[in-house]
């Protein structure tokens, strides 16, 4: 018997947990799209901060800087809370920390008024480091839940029901608490309450249906020495690995792209092509449709061609969607002299939305299952962590590197910085060889299975 055959394959986790799972995707959803995409991110730049005769190139600076504080912060942490997760069977625990920290953070947000900057800033660091940190320890959970044909199909249903989630807590903020306007302050400030009440209550099935996999390790260590012992041993090993560290390479690039677009997308939308409230809300609605869509779709897909495949294509998906939102204004402009159609650059920037829909859904869903299947499962929480930290210092670089360029050429020349990003990631991707990936986490886990039952021999 082979070393890979000795590894019992995970039987797929029952639909109560997947569901349980992906309750965790459907509840955070609403912080990411409340705070950091729809709203107030809007409400920081233009309302908080405002427009101080730049052209609100500072207040996008200091929203970039607070997100990019807060990425670094969980490149610091992640792997060394992976790994003491691994250790002692403690993910729930973990998660259930950020999860309380997330909504006690996101709901002190609406003390936050106008020329409170600094408060401001402190609150977005905190809620969006432990909303971020919460990210990596739920997809930890991923390996347990099923075999390497079902991971692809899994982590898409999370996105999608994810981007459900956002569907219905942005659709009511829209319509009950309104714009993002200086005017409508008053209102506008419960964005953070009823984001952490979204929260709060919907991601209760998470901790009641999933399960804690793993055998806690035998106590005596402290926290610092679990951590750093399992991470410099990871480290070491890294060379068995060599696919996943390609791969996260090639990750930092791409989420360096996506992160500018979750943090400046509806920014761009008021500053650059000057949307109505109505198009920025329809915009939002279907961004939530096609990304879902995207999530499930190519999560059925990738299970039959191939996840690095897959990822590969949904990279290309993006620099086409870079590229129109770019061009949305001169297209339109062209269009109209063209063929006199009195088109306003808003209506053509909801055709580009489609498209932006897509690749953000599925390209977030294959680079998850994509660590899933490199991941052993007794080092999938600390493999995670290091998703994580390319992830979040993908957000670090992407983020200051726009906001630092938008203060020199503007907002809409500098998001062609994404396309390059994507297009780097694309180069580098080209040399990750999945089957020898798969066959690495196999082969490192069949021989802790093999230590394991001659350790507890007579």
């Amino acid at each position: 018997m082979s070393l890979i055959d000795a590894v019992p394959k995970t039987p797929r986790a029952s639909r109560k947990e997947i569901v349980g799972w992906a309750m965790f995707d459907f509840a955070n959803q609403a912080y990411t799209l409340l705070i950091i995409t729809v709203v107030f991110g809007e409400l920081f730049t233009t309302v908080i901060v405002g427009d101080r005769g730049d052209g609100y190139r500072l207040a996008n600076f200091l929203w970039s800087l607070a997100l990019a504080v807060s990425y670094l912060l969980v490149v610091v942490t992640g792997p060394l809370c992976g790994a003491v997760m691994d250790y002692q069977a403690a993910k729930k625990r973990f998660l259930f920390a950020s999860y309380l920290a997330t909504v006690v953070t996101t709901a002190m947000l609406y003390f936050v008024a106008p020329g409170y900057v600094v408060l401001g800033l402190a609150l977005i660091i905190l809620s969006n480091y432990a909303y971020s940190m919460g990210e990596s320890f739920i997809a930890a959970f991923l390996p347990d839940l099923g075999p390497p044909e079902d991971l692809g199909k899994i982590s898409g249903f999370g996105w999608a029901l994810g981007y459900v989630g956002g569907l219905f807590a942005a659709g009511f903020t829209l319509v009950a608490l309104g714009e993002a306007t200086a005017e409508n302050f008053e209102r506008i400030r419960w964005v953070g309450p009823f984001a952490a009440a979204f929260f709060l209550v919907t991601a209760i099935p998470t901790f009641l249906w999933v399960k804690e996999y793993g055998t806690p390790q035998p106590p005596g260590k402290s926290y610092r020495e679990i951590a750093w012992e399992r991470v410099s041993t990871t480290l070491h090993e890294l060379r068995r690995f060599r696919d996943l560290g390609i791969f996260l390479v090639s990750l930092l690039f791409s989420m360096a792209g996506v992160y500018i677009i979750i943090a400046f997308a509806f920014i761009y939308g008021a500053q650059v092509i000057g949307w109505d409230e109505s198009i920025r809300n329809l915009m939002f609605i279907i961004v939530q449709i096609t990304a879902a869509a995207g999530a499930l779709g190519f999560g059925f897909i990738q299970d039959r061609i191939g996840t690095k495949v897959t990822y590969l294509f949904t990279l290309v998906l993006w620099v086409a969607a870079i590229i129109a939102i770019w061009a949305t204004p001169q297209v339109t402009a062209f269009l109209n002299d063209r063929f006199g159609l009195g088109w306003e650059a808003q209506h053509l920037f909801l055709f580009v939305g489609c498209l932006a829909g897509l690749s953000l859904g599925s390209s977030q869903s294959a680079s998850r299952a994509l660590v899933g299947l490199f991941s052993p499962r007794r080092k999938a929480a600390e493999f995670f962590g290091f998703w994580g930290l390319a992830n979040k210092l993908a957000g670090v670089f992407g983020i200051v590197a726009l906001g630092l360029l938008q203060t020199v050429v503007g907002l809409q020349a500098s998001i062609l910085l994404c396309a390059a990003l994507f297009i780097v990631a694309i180069l580098i991707c080209l040399a990750v060889d999945q089957a020898r990936g798969q066959r690495a986490a196999a082969a490192w886990e069949a021989r802790n299975v093999i230590h394991a039952d001659q350790s507890v021999r007579p």
